[in-house]
């Protein structure tokens, strides 16, 4: 029954949701309908609100597509690759495998959502390699557990991370919630380590349950991509002294030694609530810099990293259209009208926890839907005097709720380890609900708070 399940919804995702800039433009002619319909805007209104609004998100597009590549460079870099390989010696069974992908997924993506797409990926043929016995489906969807389950929870965390910058673009209606509130509170702490232990015990039950025999080949995965530019490397051996300078470790060294000393300054006199998608990103990239050693090793990387970065370019502008739609013609005071009638201030979070999950399977991207939804959220939490910071943590784990389900970021994963997500998708189901029912009872919680 379960695969049956998994067979309809996979044929139906396949059939009926189009590809995400298409979505973008299909909900762009939502908000138009809605604007018109119930708002007193004219056509040309429209227009200018939508092209107003167009450049929105250009700073957030750009950090959002630094933490892809910064992650990416990271994953690939010769150290990370050692870390991998040392995790993985450590499986010495099938359950061991799986528990060890699902654990090194959720972590990394608690850390940084960027390096676990591309890290997981990387680390699943390692395993694999060493534990052929493995169920390499269900070893695949644990790669997937990071983005699927703990990364809007942890320290990339798109939105939450956005709100604590001073120049958002919802500071006037949210201002400043510093991630002491958020992501380092203890409701969302706790909540955190209940899913790593439950998805890592789940994820040993199922392959328990799936036994010992392989059911797909994980040799067609591939080998790694090389990460230290070696053909590069090979014709700047004989060449003058600009190539050399490219390999030269002195120059990594140097701007990656500047880059720590920053960091250092930046912290000691502001603690954690300094962290923000800039720290983020910046930490992020001084450690890239740093573990590739060489230049050349680190353009190498970021050339191929960059491929992953295109889908955010271009969508990025269409969402920020929207939000300018929503917010010049004032439809956000209508839609969160609609939701003040149905909420509490109690309940409020886990409705937007669900709406967020809903909204997600069709706007996988935490960043452009925010830009949507932000400032009716907001407003609406405004009007019924529901808590604005777990209002932020409720909408930054409904945009997790359906990533499970949700092919969209696991297209690099299943690229790399050809399979299709019709071949995880069984497993995928089960850990969402398990998941869901996870994360709705922490936050119903939250009413008798």
């Amino acid at each position: 029954m379960l695969q049956r399940l998994a067979s309809v919804l996979t044929t139906w995702s396949t059939r009926w949701v189009p590809d995400a800039w298409v979505i973008a433009v299909l909900l762009t002619a939502v908000a138009a309908v809605l604007a018109l319909v119930f708002t007193p805007t004219t056509p040309i209104d429209l227009v200018r609100s939508w092209g107003n609004g167009f450049w929105e998100l250009l700073g957030f597009g750009m950090q959002m597509c630094l933490i892809i590549l910064s992650g990416y460079v990271l994953a690939v870099s010769r150290p990370m690759q050692a870390l991998f390989e040392f995790v993985a010696a450590g499986a010495r069974t099938p359950r061991g495998a799986v528990v060890r992908t699902a654990l090194l997924s959720m972590l990394l993506a608690w850390v940084h959502w960027g390096l676990s797409i591309a890290g997981s990926a990387v680390f699943v043929r390692i395993v694999a390699r060493r534990q052929p016995r493995a169920d390499y489906r269900l070893l695949v969807c644990c790669a997937y557990l990071g983005l699927g389950t703990l990364w809007h929870a942890g320290l990339s965390a798109s939105m939450p991370l956005l709100v604590a910058l001073p120049d958002h673009f919802m500071v006037k209606e949210l201002g400043v919630i510093p991630v002491t509130r958020t992501l380092f509170h203890p409701f969302n702490l706790a909540l955190a380590g209940v899913t790593l232990l439950a998805m890592a015990a789940l994820a040993a039950r199922l392959q328990d349950a799936a036994g010992s025999e392989p059911l797909v080949d994980w040799q067609r995965s591939g080998d790694a991509e090389p990460d230290d530019g070696a053909a590069a490397d090979a014709a700047a051996a004989t060449a003058g002294p600009a190539a050399r300078l490219e390999r030269s470790r002195l120059v990594s060294l140097a701007i990656g030694l500047c880059g720590l000393a920053w960091l250092a300054d930046w912290f000691a006199r502001r603690g954690l609530a300094g962290v923000n998608l800039n720290t983020v990103n910046f930490s992020f990239l001084v450690l890239g810099i740093l573990l590739h050693g060489r230049p050349v090793a680190l353009l190498a990387a970021a050339e191929r990293g960059g491929r992953y970065v295109w889908g955010v370019i271009l969508q990025f502008p269409f969402y920020a259209g929207i939000f300018g739609i929503i917010r010049d013609t004032k439809l956000q005071d209508v839609i969160a009208g609609w939701f003040t009638a149905v909420a509490t201030p109690h309940t409020y979070p886990t409705i937007v926890l669900w709406y967020s999950g809903i909204l997600n399977y069709i706007i996988p991207s935490g960043g452009s839907k925010w830009a949507i939804e932000a400032p009716y959220i907001v407003q609406a939490a405004r009007n019924i005097g529901a808590d604005l910071h777990f209002t932020v943590l409720a909408y930054a784990w409904g945009d997790m709720l359906t990533d499970i389900v949700q092919p969209f970021w696991a297209i690099p994963l299943l690229a790399i380890a050809k399979l299709s997500f019709r071949d995880i998708l069984g497993y995928a189901l089960i850990f969402f609900a398990v998941y869901a029912a996870i994360v709705t009872a922490g936050f119903a919680l939250l009413a008798f708070a």
